[in-house]
């Protein structure tokens, strides 16, 4: 597959691509990985749909190792997408897309990199906070330390006021 792809021949042509990556070339996924084992599978389908509006839709499939924060251990989030991108030349074509679809912003030029747009979608769909699924919350009842306990209060001397 070539790292760029020219979205409007595709369209016009109603061709679709598809590929793999590597999680370690997604550079700035990574930050939010624990490690970068494993791969992503995609493919990105270009037509135009009956209201003859351009599109390319995105279909993506991996497992991103993320550190749970509740037990601070690797997990894989399953990650299966399909999103429907609406390519727009200006941002005011943004309100013309139908229900369903998010805008694509193109560049003058037509071209698309594949794997940025892959990226971009991965980056969304990482939680802000990763849980691994079926992982149990831990809810603990803390006891005051004794000081805290044995400290006078500073608000005592207010209840001699509210006794009168």
């Amino acid at each position: 597959m070539p790292e760029v792809l020219d979205a409007w021949r595709l369209v016009a042509a109603r061709r679709g691509v598809e590929g793999r990556l590597p999680l370690s070339a997604l550079t700035r996924l990574q930050g939010s990985l624990l490690d970068t084992e494993g791969e992503v599978r995609f493919s990105l389908d270009f037509d135009t749909d009956e209201l003859q509006v351009p599109y390319v839709e995105l279909k993506i499939d991996t497992q991103l190792p993320l550190l749970c924060q509740r037990t601070l251990e690797r997990f894989l989030l399953p990650v299966q997408m399909v999103q429907r991108l609406g390519l727009i030349r200006e941002e005011a074509d943004e309100a013309a897309l139908p229900p369903g679809y998010e805008p694509l912003l193109m560049p003058e030029d037509g071209m698309l990199r594949a794997s940025e747009l892959v990226e971009d979608e991965l980056i969304l769909a990482v939680p802000v906070v990763p849980i691994a699924p079926g992982s149990e919350s831990v809810e603990r009842d803390w006891p005051a330390p004794q000081e805290e306990l044995d400290s006078a209060n500073p608000f005592s001397s207010l209840s001699a006021l509210k006794k009168n």
